[in-house]
């Protein structure tokens, strides 16, 4: 443990990082987390594309949606993974500035807020379309997506900024070593020379608001579009329903799974921890795409005369 003057306040962090893995290891993580990151930049700019450049699909509400959530995934991912490269590439700890691990913890936990409202969005989109079909064009007009677009993108950059400056107004003058990859407000609070309380309780309820808010609005929503579907007749109509809602749901298992682990599990801490939030910050990104474009007929189709130069 590295210690600084008693007095002086920190101007930088330690990141361990993954230093409890062997050489080995860390050369296989960082190939795999370099392929990670390829792969989801790849993959998402290529659901961008399509969607822009398919007039098919870039008026419509569900695909405007989907592609402002790959570009976040993009953004979501580069966050973090470029950090952790560096880290690996220095397995006795990566020095970060006081500032610039701020700004890393604001940023990834901003888009990580984000992705709840979109997910929250899409599934209150596709009950709209399943449920009240003949209002649709009215209730998700142009005008009403883009407003719930920009909503998504302000409500989640401001939602974590009150904790986030209060874990930087506290004294840290001691101990400057973060048991992590990232800059997490767990272990930044751990090395704070001051307990803090009431910052633990803004952090932990904000953070639960949002996580069960948005899980149970998105669990209800596709609860009225499973009623809905199960009254449509056996055919494509029905097919199509299950297929768009069935991805929808797998993204969301994937992203609240692992974040419900992280930060509902305190006993999730040291390896275990840092293995939960590896998960959701690098593998989701990377099978979002994956689950879109597999399950989606429309992507797969925009993509293939995207791809092939076909009108």
């Amino acid at each position: 443990m590295i210690l600084n003057n008693a007095t002086s306040p920190v101007t930088e962090f330690i990141l361990l990082g993954f230093s409890f893995l062997d050489q080995t290891s860390h050369r296989f993580l960082c190939a795999l987390l370099s392929s990670a990151y390829v792969l989801t930049l790849a993959g998402n700019l290529c659901i961008m594309w399509a969607i822009l450049q398919d007039p098919r699909l870039h008026r419509l509400p569900m695909y405007v949606l989907l592609g402002n959530f790959s570009f976040l995934e993009i953004c979501y991912i580069t966050t973090t993974v470029p950090q952790m490269l560096v880290d690996l590439a220095t397995p006795q700890g990566d020095v970060i500035s006081f500032q610039a691990c701020f700004l890393q913890s604001y940023f990834f936990f901003s888009m990580g807020t984000t992705e709840c409202f979109f997910l929250s969005a899409m599934a209150l989109d596709r009950y709209l379309a399943i449920c009240h079909p003949l209002r649709y064009p009215s209730l998700m007009s142009q005008r009403s997506c883009l407003l719930l677009v920009v909503s998504c993108w302000v409500c989640g950059f401001l939602w974590f900024i009150i904790p986030i400056v209060l874990i930087s107004q506290l004294p840290f003058h001691h101990l400057n070593v973060l048991d992590h990859f990232l800059c997490d407000p767990v272990p930044l609070v751990a090395v704070s020379c001051a307990p803090a309380p009431y910052t633990e309780h803004a952090r932990y309820s904000l953070s639960s608001l949002l996580l069960f808010s948005t899980f149970l609005f998105i669990l209800a929503s596709y609860a009225m579009v499973l009623k809905a579907v199960m009254r449509l007749p056996r055919g494509a109509g029905r097919r199509k329903a299950f297929s768009t809602c069935t991805s929808h749901l797998a993204v969301v298992g994937l992203f609240y799974g692992t974040v419900m682990v992280a930060y509902a599990n305190p006993a999730a801490s040291g390896s275990s921890g840092k293995m939960v939030t590896l998960f959701y910050a690098v593998v989701t990104p990377l099978f979002n795409p994956l689950i879109y474009s597999l399950r989606n007929k429309e992507v797969k189709e925009a993509l293939r005369r995207t791809l092939l130069g076909e009108r």
